[in-house]
């Protein structure tokens, strides 16, 4: 029975759920920053290197939904259990990687059995604890939440600088064992019910289709050429067609994978609408950040990390903050200003030259650190705050897989974007060029022809990703200020919710 476990064995069984938590919520940011070493190992492009973060996110964004059938059907800590050594294993199989395509499904593996960890060591936590003690313990399991993406691009650079990337994945293995371990020691007596629920076997293979295809079309159409390309446009028909079948299969469905039927709520539609464009924009930036730092600016994979990482002293700061004046203060008002501080970084970055310092590259993420929880704990209550409390746990989940969702696809396009209008930067700098009288120049200067040109080239290379860059942050400033001015349509929220289901 749940509450068997007392003093030290609780604060035991309590550390092993946070580590675990700590561990997945790592894996999100701890590749970010060795793509450029992954890519360069691998003899690949920048923008097949992102596979390795969004097949991950997808993979994750898929298996969220299915967390509560999988839990009441088999018991919550056995399917935590087989979640530990599967996403262990399979961390150990993405280290062994020697190819791209083996990396990628090693990380779909990974982020399948890693999905259900992040939601069930919220469920085993609550009930392991009194009520009483739940507000507690739900903050410890937000410390991991929030402390796992700031020390993700530390560890992932340190680690991808001084021993090789592949060990970026190998430190989950002691993690894992152990936290298996600890569970089957300590976690028994914390088993939840088995029932013999149906499953939507038909919505979920379409839900896996839809998604597999605009993943796929979104990673290939770059490589592709887009639309002249036919196989590009078979996916877009599939996931056109899979995604309004599948729609349609879940509102009519009485057991449905995903519950498309709470989009009903306009305040839970536009909160979670808002929250999709911010996190693309979010997400993108902090995948794209640190390969700009690394092929342009010269920097190695430990300072884009710690560049990366300088938002986490405002994120860590302001989130207890933030959660105490959402109790007080329109929730709305809240949001749209930390969406609108966002958008306003953003356009700062989007001014960044090949000249910047470390502080003026540092500056906007500081500021970022502070206006995250402005929107990230708001809007969750928004959205959570609009459903009946029956509904609150498949609310979550949804809310939880289109936010996933939107990282990837905003990582996809930014590393898209920033490629193609990098190819067109060039082509316009090339054509005012007057490179004659600079090779000359450079060629007085006692170097040889080639010299001189590569040297040029590679000027021209570099100040055309950074306008690129500058491009794609443009768009991102514009998605957090839509973000944060449709929030006002959602209707003022009349009651809260706890805190733990808003995480």
């Amino acid at each position: 029975m749940p509450g068997e476990l007392k003093g030290g064995r609780l604060m035991l069984a309590a550390f092993i759920l946070a580590l675990s938590n700590f561990m997945v919520v790592l894996d999100m940011t701890i590749a970010n920053v060795s793509v450029p070493h992954i890519t360069g190992s691998l003899a690949v492009s920048s923008s097949q290197g992102t596979w390795v973060i969004t097949s991950y996110a997808v993979a994750e964004a898929i298996c969220v939904p299915l967390t509560g059938w999988l839990a009441g059907r088999f018991g919550a800590v056995r399917i935590f259990l087989i979640s530990l050594i599967g996403f262990t294993v399979f961390s150990i199989l993405c280290g062994l990687s020697t190819s791209l395509a083996m990396l990628v499904i090693c990380r779909i593996g990974q982020g399948l059995f890693g999905g259900p960890i992040m939601p069930l060591t919220q469920t085993l936590l609550m009930r392991i604890f009194p009520p009483e003690k739940h507000s507690q313990a739900m903050g410890m399991w937000a410390m991991t939440t929030v402390v796992g993406p700031i020390l993700g691009p530390i560890l992932g650079g340190s680690i991808s600088d001084n021993w090789s990337w592949h060990w970026i994945f190998f430190i989950n293995i002691p993690v894992g064992i152990a936290c298996a371990i600890g569970t089957m020691r300590l976690l028994r007596s914390a088993e939840t019910p088995i029932l013999k629920l149906k499953i939507d076997s038909i919505g979920l293979a379409l839900l896996v289709l839809w998604i597999g295809a605009l993943q796929l079309m979104l990673d290939l159409g770059h490589e592709r050429d887009w639309f002249s390309n036919s196989f590009i446009c078979s996916l877009a028909v599939i996931t056109v067609v899979g995604f309004v079948v599948f729609m349609i299969w879940e509102f009519t469905e009485k057991h449905p994978v995903v519950d498309v039927k709470i989009f009903r709520y306009r305040g839970f539609s536009i909160a979670t609408m808002s929250l999709a464009f911010a996190f693309a924009a979010f997400f993108g930036s902090i995948v794209l950040i640190p390969q700009w730092l690394q092929i342009n600016m010269g920097y190695t994979a430990t300072w884009a990390g710690y560049l990366t990482a300088t938002m986490g002293f405002g994120s860590l700061t302001m989130s207890p903050i933030v959660a105490k004046l959402a109790t007080k203060y329109d929730p709305r008002a809240l949001s749209s200003f930390g969406l609108i501080v966002l958008g306003l970084v953003t356009l700062m970055r989007a001014f960044w030259s090949n000249e910047a310092d470390f502080f003026t590259l540092a500056l906007p993420q500081m500021i970022q650190g502070f206006a995250v929880p402005f929107f990230f704990i708001p809007l969750s209550n928004i959205a959570l705050g609009a459903v009946r409390p029956d509904e609150i746990a498949s609310a979550a989940g949804l809310m939880n897989f289109i936010r996933t969702m939107a990282g990837a696809i905003g990582a996809s396009i930014a590393v898209t974007i920033w490629d193609d209008h990098a190819k067109l930067a060039r082509s316009e700098i090339v054509s005012t060029m007057h490179v004659q009288p600079t090779q000359q120049n450079l060629i007085n200067h006692g170097m040889s022809p080639e010299t001189a040109l590569g040297m040029i080239s590679n000027l021209v290379d570099k100040e055309a990703l950074t306008l690129s860059v500058n491009h794609v942050f443009l768009i991102f400033a514009m998605l957090f200020i839509f973000a944060g001015l449709i929030i006002w349509l959602c209707p003022k929220p009349k009651g809260s919710v706890g805190a733990g289901h808003a995480h």
